[in-house]
């Protein structure tokens, strides 16, 4: 999947703060990329986005079907603004979840910059995104479902995932990145928005389960002075990898990230 905030480029440093254990617990998976590039014996992967969950939960039981229907959708026929909006349409009145599931990855590819956005209804809004060739991740879906077998996909909120999480587990959390100004807030992967109550939830929540339950967390976030002052008490890791934030090519700005440990010693 394209995925804003996908941590792909970002494995080695997180790979190197995570602490061993036998499950990997994930309450915002997104794309997985955590998930894809770490060797623990069990996950829990979690993430408040239906579509996505319901997507993952396919390929890990019906791949071949799914790999299959998919492959439809990835020709020159389909990449055309018409026929995107059409099926843009299709999606959002559709209630069949294996269908919207063959949707959701044709909408990822072929729309604007792989943004997953619903508007306030709960409708996927995101533009046609006018590539030459979108590529069809058939390799990826063949892994993913292969390792997926070591996976429970639950679509919960995040206070839910942590009450389920026990000794023997790490978890790694890369929620929707705190804003840089008061532009920068996007947040609508799902209808409902992670809001910056929510931020200070998650840190509390974090530290309690580090050091109370002795149950590690790693939390991934924009390095910013909120989020300095949320996540003190933790090991805080400062990333030399940057984010470029905003549209605008000519205003683009690089944006260092935070890595905060909660471990009792």
């Amino acid at each position: 999947m394209k995925w804003a905030g996908g941590k792909y480029s970002l494995i080695e440093d997180i790979n190197a703060k995570l602490p061993k254990a036998k499950k990997l617990i994930e309450p915002f998976v997104g794309a997985g990329s955590v998930f894809l590039n770490t060797n623990y014996s069990k996950y829990l992967l979690n993430d408040i986005n239906p579509d996505l969950i319901n997507l993952y939960n396919i390929v890990k039981h019906q791949p071949t079907d799914y790999i299959t229907d998919s492959a439809k959708l990835f020709t020159s026929v389909y990449n055309e603004e018409t026929r995107y909006y059409q099926m843009r349409q299709e999606f959002n009145d559709s209630e069949d979840i294996y269908e919207r599931a063959v949707y959701f990855l044709y909408l990822n590819r072929h729309g604007y910059n792989g943004l997953c956005r619903y508007n306030n209804s709960g409708k996927f809004n995101v533009p046609f995104g006018r590539y030459k060739a979108p590529y069809f991740p058939e390799k990826e879906l063949v892994y993913f479902a292969e390792k997926s077998q070591l996976a429970t996909f639950t679509c919960d909120s995040f206070e839910k995932v942590f009450a389920k999480a026990r000794k023997g587990s790490v978890i790694y959390c890369d929620p929707p990145y705190a804003p840089i100004s008061k532009t920068a807030m996007f947040n609508s992967y799902a209808t409902g928005g992670f809001t910056l109550d929510n931020q200070i939830k998650l840190a509390s929540l974090a530290r309690r389960t580090g050091y109370t339950r002795n149950i590690p967390v790693l939390v991934s976030n924009h390095d910013t002075e909120f989020t300095r002052d949320i996540y003190q008490g933790a090991d805080m890791t400062k990333l030399q990898v940057s984010r470029f934030i905003s549209q605008n090519g000519s205003t683009r700005l690089k944006v260092a990230e935070l890595l905060a440990l909660y471990q009792a010693d």
